[in-house]
């Protein structure tokens, strides 16, 4: 029984690009940055595929270039070289507006410092990106308590930032980040200011948008937590792609990934 259990988890891992949706697709993806006649690289020809549907966790040490891979996929910083297609369409050749569009309606962005404005109520904030998509008051409003409900703050819906903890602001971040229904949720070390019990809950909010509601989740993170909760893991060192694996492949032990804590 476990084997077929076992077999049933990895046949959609195993399934060829052919047979699932692409929804991010890099090409010999590079980044360079200039200070006077110093160049470095933050991003040395990745190539990656991420499928719909897929929770991705992009892991390494600080300056690897993960959090550069991450602006490249969400529109937020242009490559130097190489491609960027979200759903096939190469982001590169988007006008301002379409891109605008793009980030508007496509992508959704949870960053690590909640980003929330601060005079601003908790519904406020989850439906102010819905104004900028020109949403109708009414439609913004319930379907802003409709996701203050998903993330379990209904109750908190007229509060300000300063009225609630950190968890309760992340999960309001969340809810923002879902406001005009994307895709595809790029999340910036969602967990890294929150203790163990907070950040297991939002781990729990973002598996839910996934199974429930088809998002794909891509996470720059530390955390190793998310190895328990992703399809795949991408490890990126130098610039470079280190190794992807599923989940099943990783051999999760204490004080030890694979031998190594990145």
């Amino acid at each position: 029984m476990t084997n077929e259990k076992e077999n049933i988890v990895d046949s959609s891992v195993k399934k060829t690009e052919e047979e699932r949706a692409v929804i991010v697709r890099t090409l010999r993806l590079i980044k360079e940055y200039k200070m006077g006649s110093v160049t470095t690289q933050a991003l040395r020809g990745v190539d990656m595929i991420i499928y719909r549907g897929e929770m991705i966790a992009v892991m390494g040490p600080s300056g690897s270039g993960k959090s550069t891979f991450f602006n490249m996929i969400g529109g937020l910083d242009s490559p130097s070289r190489g491609r960027v297609f979200i759903d096939e369409v190469d982001v590169a050749q988007l006008s301002a507006v379409e891109l605008a569009f793009l980030r508007c309606h496509k992508i959704g962005y949870i960053f690590q410092s909640y980003n929330l404005l601060r005079y601003m109520t908790a519904l406020e904030n989850v439906t102010a990106p819905m104004v900028f998509a020109g949403v109708v008051e009414k439609e913004a409003q319930e379907r802003g308590m409709d996701l203050l409900g998903l993330v379990g703050l209904a109750d908190r819906w007229h509060h300000k930032p300063i009225q609630m903890s950190g968890g309760q602001q992340q999960r309001v971040a969340i809810a923002r980040s879902m406001a005009n229904n994307p895709t595809i949720l790029l999340c910036d070390e969602p967990t890294a200011n929150l203790d163990l019990k907070t950040g297991r809950e939002v781990l729990d909010v973002l598996v839910k948008l996934n199974k429930e509601r088809h998002v794909t989740v891509i996470c720059a993170t530390h955390d190793h937590r998310m190895l328990n909760i992703c399809d795949r893991m991408m490890w990126i060192r130098d610039g470079q792609i280190d190794r992807i694996k599923t989940r099943s492949e990783v051999n999760i032990e204490v004080g030890s990934i694979d031998g190594e804590l990145e």
